[in-house]
């Protein structure tokens, strides 16, 4: 499903113009699920953090019992390789992803060592400065590891994440903050979530039912780099509801302000301002797009 425009899309060994067709009718993958993906940005020419992106991709290749076969420095120069052809100001979204290709016998095994790779490349433009949302609790909740492969950036959970969006916006609001098997808060339906009190950040403590996000460390670094404390902590519904300051985290639009929670209403504080202001000023840096030697 295409999201953005002038997608490119590397497939069997080159790049191609458009949205090239990568799957059949009878892989593993259409059919029963077994496909992963990882998503990365460019924007202002720079690709911040892209090695996390492809390393991801790789171990959630393994948690669905499928063989990477393209490390991550072979990934890297791929995707820089199909990049050069979009103007500098292009903001693109960057998706490496493996699908299962045949299964063993029982056909819901994926055989390990058939395994298919493509990189889809589309603009999408960064959300605007003022961007902002809205949450709303959900009856859905996120599985624990015994239930599904939450350790993996995969497609199959996905469409619980659906649920939960279609269940806000029937609300009028444009997320959902979702609850753990427990009832303590995960994150949102599409990304991390944090929260400020009196100063300090807190954020839920990752406990293998989400996946805590590279773009979400990135800002955990940065925030203590400049002097912040940081909770990674058990957090309720409450919690939200008394905060200073909420925002999400997520590769697509790197921070994002919450102005509501249910009835509770937020200003775009002082934290939430100063932490965009990092994360642009760390993502032009040498270090935030170092290329393999």
């Amino acid at each position: 499903m295409a999201t953005g425009s002038n997608i490119r899309t590397y497939f069997n060994g080159t790049w191609h113009d458009g949205d090239v067709a990568i799957m059949r009718a009878a892989d593993h993958g259409a059919w029963l699920g077994s496909g992963v993906f990882d998503g990365a940005r460019m924007f202002n020419g720079l690709t911040p953090d892209l090695r996390p992106h492809c390393e991801r991709v790789n171990r959630s290749a393994r948690a669905l019992m499928l063989t990477p076969t393209v490390t991550a420095d072979q990934m890297i120069d791929l995707i820089h390789e199909g990049l050069a052809t979009y103007p500098k100001d292009a903001a693109v979204y960057i998706r490496p992803m493996y699908w299962g290709i045949d299964g063993d016998v029982s056909a819901i095994v994926p055989q390990a060592d058939s395994t298919g790779f493509a990189v889809s490349l589309e603009e999408i433009p960064m959300a605007p400065p003022e961007a902002s949302t809205t949450l709303t609790r959900t009856r859905f909740r996120r599985p624990v590891i015994d239930d599904a492969v939450v350790d993996a950036k995969a497609g199959c959970l996905y469409p619980n994440n659906a649920r939960m969006l279609t269940e806000a916006r029937s609300k009028g609001f444009h997320n959902a903050l979702v609850a753990d098997a427990m009832g303590n808060v995960a994150e949102t339906a599409t990304a991390n979530i944090f929260m400020v009190r009196d100063g300090e950040v807190f954020t839920p403590i990752p406990n293998g039912t989400f996946l805590a996000g590279i773009t979400r460390a990135r800002h955990i670094s940065n925030l203590k780099a400049d002097g912040v404390v940081v909770h990674e902590c058990v957090l309720g519904f409450d919690d939200f509801s008394a905060a200073d300051e909420v925002f999400t985290t997520g590769n697509m639009s790197k921070i994002t302000p919450v102005t509501a929670f249910d009835d509770t209403q937020y200003q775009v504080g002082p934290v939430t301002r100063r932490l965009r202001e990092m994360y642009w000023d760390w993502a032009a840096s040498e270090t935030a797009n170092a290329r393999p030697a």
